[in-house]
């Protein structure tokens, strides 16, 4: 094949320049070695390719045919040498990233941002998808890198934390008060022997249990011994913060995602004998020798971020 767009070179050139002398000249080549090569295609074409007269060549309607699907051809390729060049110059590329809409909204856009300002010519796209779904496609490569919770699903992946999350119950001082109402308790009853009437009495808002933080928590209560007897199951984590906040139950959500509430006390911790366990989120790539130069780039700015 490469001998083969050569001879189409040397005949694409003596097509433009209708004249064997001038394309020789063209190419650093001799005379001879034009005329071999126009000849060598025809034989291998088995057609004519030019008229040969004294004062040049001109094409035959083969060679027209061959002439113009040569010159779309060439077209192309300095086209994509362009593109090429362009790439270099200006550093241009494609990232895919993987990101639950809650992890995009409270963690991903600082470093989105960031990036963008820095590599303005490179393309992001943002796949948001639960956290499970993330770790499939990071595996069979269908994504570039993900930011996820860390997980023991992760054996093909490099992780590298960036923060330390810590889950909670929240609620309202007015759902407790309803609640301890309902029970005809005082409200610091609630909290006697590990909030066991909260447990049985309370509705709880959760994530869909295929979620990985539900997950997470499920193995919590599990190990704690404690039984939800009443709960809803809510698609994101914005949505649970909501329903907490206008009194529908108690939520178990990122603390460090409603730090305002807190403040405001517009929500309050649920007291627990034990804290459920910090957990870190990071950004996580497939193990691989070479790297995009779009992924080494988004690597060494969250590498260099702080924590």
């Amino acid at each position: 094949m490469e001998a083969n767009l050569n001879l189409y070179h040397i005949f694409y050139t003596a097509a433009k320049t209708s004249n064997i002398s001038l394309a020789a000249k063209q190419l650093y080549i001799s005379q001879p070695a034009v005329s071999k090569a126009v000849s060598k295609l025809e034989e291998m074409l088995d057609t004519t390719l030019f008229y040969r007269s004294s004062r040049g060549v001109s094409l035959t309607a083969e060679g027209r045919l061959l002439f113009e699907q040569l010159e779309s051809a060439f077209a192309s390729i300095s086209y994509g040498e362009e593109q090429i060049r362009k790439i270099g110059r200006l550093g241009i590329g494609q990232i895919t990233i993987g990101v639950s809409t809650t992890l995009c909204k409270y963690v991903l856009l600082p470093y989105l941002q960031q990036f963008i300002r820095e590599n303005p010519h490179i393309r992001v796209s943002i796949a948001c998808q639960p956290t499970a779904e993330t770790i499939r496609n990071l595996q069979n490569g269908s994504i570039d890198i993900g930011l996820i919770g860390e997980s023991r699903n992760m054996k093909e992946l490099a992780f590298y934390p960036v923060m330390e999350i810590q889950d909670a119950f929240v609620t309202t001082k007015r759902y407790l008060t309803n609640l301890s109402m309902r029970l005809d308790i005082q409200p610091e009853e609630l909290y006697a022997d590990n909030n066991a009437r909260i447990w049985c009495e309370g509705t709880f808002l959760m994530l869909h249990e295929e979620n990985i933080s539900r997950q997470y928590i499920d193995a919590y209560l599990k190990r704690e011994q404690i039984l939800l007897s009443q709960s809803l199951e809510i698609s994101t984590m914005d949505l649970l913060i909501e329903f907490a906040k206008i009194d529908m139950g108690i939520a178990c959500v990122i603390e460090n995602f409603i730090a305002k509430e807190l403040t405001a006390h517009t929500l309050i911790k649920l007291p627990l004998a034990r804290q459920i366990p910090g957990r870190k989120i990071g950004f996580a790539y497939k193990k691989q020798a070479n790297l995009s130069v779009p992924l080494e780039k988004f690597q060494s700015m969250f590498t260099a971020f702080p924590q």
